[in-house]
C-alpha cells in the first residue's frame, strides 16, 4: 500500500496501531476501544505578565485508562496542538504496556516557547496551568501522573508538585503526583538520564543477538560503530555520551537546530554539548565540518542513525535518502507512517519509540513507586549487603594466611565487591532489567511469527495484547 499524502503524527500511530491489530484477533469493538483517546481537556487561562494578561493555551489527554494512574510527559513548544498530544498520549499507553508500568497512557502540552519567558514568568504560567490540571483531577498521585518532557525539566516539576502541595495540604502521598523531580524535592537518582541510558540499554539488547544484528546488515558489538543522532537535547546527549564514553561508538554527526557538524574521526559529545549551551548551536565548533543544512545529514552514510528530537523528521521527502542500516527511534515519532513502509522496503532495521525511549517512563514508575513508599531504595538493605560481603571476603584472606599461600584480593576487587548497592545502581539495574525483557516479548513475536516482519509491529502487538487483557479483566 503506497501512501500519496503524508500522514500526520496522530495518523501514523493510528496506521502503525492498525497493522498490528489486523494481525490480532480482538473482541468485537475492542480494537475501536484501545484505539481511541478517552478524553482531551483543552484549558484556556491567562497570566499577568509585563503589565499585561497573557492568555495560554493548554492540553490534558488521556488515551487509556484500563490502568491508573495514567502516566504522560507535558511539554512546552509552540507547536502542540490537541492531535500531537492525542498522538502523544497513545504512545504512552503502548509504551507503558510493552515495558510493564502499571499506568494507562496520558499527555500533556502548553502551547508556548519557553525561551522567550524568564524563570519567575514560567513559574507563574506553569504553576497557574498546574492549577488547572489539579482542580479536575488531572494531575493526582492516584489518577494522572505527569512528567518531564520537550521542553520541561525536573524544575517545572517541582513547581507543579509544590502547588499540588498547596492545593491538597493533607495528601501524604502528594510528591508522587508528578515524577522527575530534583532530588531534594522528592526525585529519584537516575531520572534525569533515564531516557538516555534507556536508549543504551536497548541498543545493548538487540546487539547481545547476532540474528538480530544481522538482519541490519552489521555485524559485532556496539563498539566502533558510526552514528549520527539528531537533537543534542536531554535525551540525545545522555545517549550519545554513555554510547561513546562506555560502548565505544564513534558520534560522526550531529544535527541541531541551526545546523549540523561531521567528523568521521567521531566529534566529543562533551565538548559540543558545551558549546552548544554556550552558543546556542553546533556552528562554529572546532575542527568539525558543518554544514548549514542539517536535515541533509540524516542521508549521511553511518551504522546507526538516533532521531532524538522531533516527530516526523523522517519522511516521504527524505526516507529513500536514508543510508543507515539501523535506526533507533529516541524521540517520539521521528518516523511517519509512510516513511516506515519506505524503509522497512529497502530492508532497514528500526528500534521504534514504544520500546527505544521507554527508559522515562521506566524510571519514572520507581520514583512514583519510591514516593509512595517514602523511603528511598537501597537504605534498608545497603550496609547489610556490605556486611555479608566483608564476612566473605575476610574469610578468604584469613583461609590464604592460615594455609600460607600467599595471595590477597586486589584493592580495586575489594572496593567495588564491598560496596553494596544504592539508588543510583538500583535504578539502573531494574531499567536495564526492564529494557531486556521488554525486547524479549517484541523478539519473541518478531521471530515467532510469520506474519510480523518488524520489531515495531512486534511491540504494538505486545502492548495491545496485555491492554486487550487488562480490559477483559474488567469485564470489557
Amino acid at each position: 500500500m503506497q501512501h500519496l499524502q503524508e500522514p500526520s503524527f496522530r495518523q501514523s500511530v493510528d496506521i502503525m496501531f492498525n497493522r498490528a491489530a489486523a494481525l490480532l484477533d480482538l473482541a468485537p469493538g475492542l480494537e475501536e476501544k484501545i484505539r481511541v483517546c478517552n478524553s482531551t481537556y483543552v484549558v484556556r487561562f491567562g497570566v499577568r505578565l509585563r503589565g499585561q494578561i497573557h492568555t495560554f493555551t493548554g492540553y490534558r489527554s488521556v488515551h487509556s485508562e484500563h490502568l491508573e494512574p495514567v502516566k504522560g510527559g507535558i511539554r512546552y513548544a509552540l507547536a502542540v496542538n490537541q492531535d500531537e498530544v492525542e498522538a502523544l498520549a497513545a504512545l504512552m499507553s503502548y509504551k507503558c504496556a510493552l515495558v510493564e508500568a502499571p499506568f494507562g497512557g496520558s499527555k500533556g502540552g502548553l502551547c508556548i516557547d519557553p525561551r522567550q519567558y524568564d524563570e519567575e514568568e514560567l513559574e507563574r504560567i506553569t504553576r497557574r496551568f498546574a492549577f488547572e490540571l489539579i482542580k479536575r483531577d488531572l494531575i493526582n498521585p492516584s489518577q494522572n501522573v505527569p512528567a518531564p518532557d520537550m521542553g520541561t525539566s525536573e524544575r517545572e516539576m517541582a513547581w507543579i508538585a509544590d502547588q499540588y502541595h498547596r492545593m491538597s495540604t493533607t495528601d501524604i502521598n502528594g510528591r508522587a503526583c508528578v515524577t522527575g523531580k530534583p532530588i531534594n524535592a522528592g526525585g529519584i537518582a537516575g531520572r534525569v538520564e533515564a531516557t538516555g541510558r534507556g536508549i543504551q540499554y536497548a541498543m545493548r539488547e538487540f546487539f547481545r543477538h547476532p540474528e538480530d544484528v544481522a538482519r541490519a546488515h552489521l555485524d559485532g558489538t556496539l563498539d566502533g560503530k558510526r552514528i549520527i543522532l539528531q537533537g543534542l537535547g536531554n535525551v540525545g546527549y545522555h545517549a550519545a555520551r554513555f554510547l561513546e564514553e562506555e560502548d565505544g561508538c564513534r558520534i560522526i554527526g550531529i544535527i541541531e537546530r541551526d545546523g549540523a557538524i561531521i567528523d568521521e574521526n567521531g566529534l566529543p559529545v562533551e565538548r559540543v554539548k558545551a558549546h552548544l549551551n554556550e552558543t546556542g548551536g553546533v556552528r562554529g565548533f572546532p575542527g568539525a565540518e558543518y554544514t548549514a543544512d542539517g536535515m541533509s545529514v540524516l542521508a549521511h552514510e553511518c551504522d546507526i542513525l538516533i532521531p532524538a528530537a522531533l516527530e516526523g523528521v523522517i519522511n516521504m521527502s527524505n526516507a529513500h535518502a536514508i543510508q543507515a542500516p539501523l535506526i533507533v527511534e529516541a524521540a517520539n515519532g521521528p518516523i511517519t507512517a509512510a516513511a516506515d513502509e519506505i524503509l522497512r522496503g529497502k530492508g532497514t532495521v528500526i528500534i521504534p519509540d514504544l520500546y527505544a525511549n521507554a527508559g522515562g517512563v521506566t524510571v519514572s514508575y520507581f520514583e512514583w513507586v519510591k514516593n509512595l513508599s517514602h523511603i528511598r531504595f537501597g537504605r534498608m538493605q545497603r550496609r547489610q549487603e556490605e556486611a555479608r560481603h566483608q564476612l566473605i571476603v575476610d574469610e578468604l584472606e584469613k583461609l590464604s594466611a592460615d594455609k600460607g599461600l600467599g595471595w590477597t584480593l586486589s584493592p580495586d576487587f575489594k572496593e567495588k565487591y564491598l560496596r553494596g548497592a544504592g539508588e543510583l545502581e538500583l535504578v539502573r539495574s531494574g531499567l536495564d532489567d526492564t529494557m531486556r525483557a521488554a525486547y524479549q516479548s517484541m523478539r519473541e513475536v518478531w521471530h515467532g511469527r510469520d506474519d510480523v516482519h518488524d520489531l515495531r509491529i512486534a511491540g504494538y502487538i505486545v502492548a495491545i495484547q496485555r491492554i486487550a487483557s487488562s480490559y477483559r479483566a474488567l469485564g470489557l
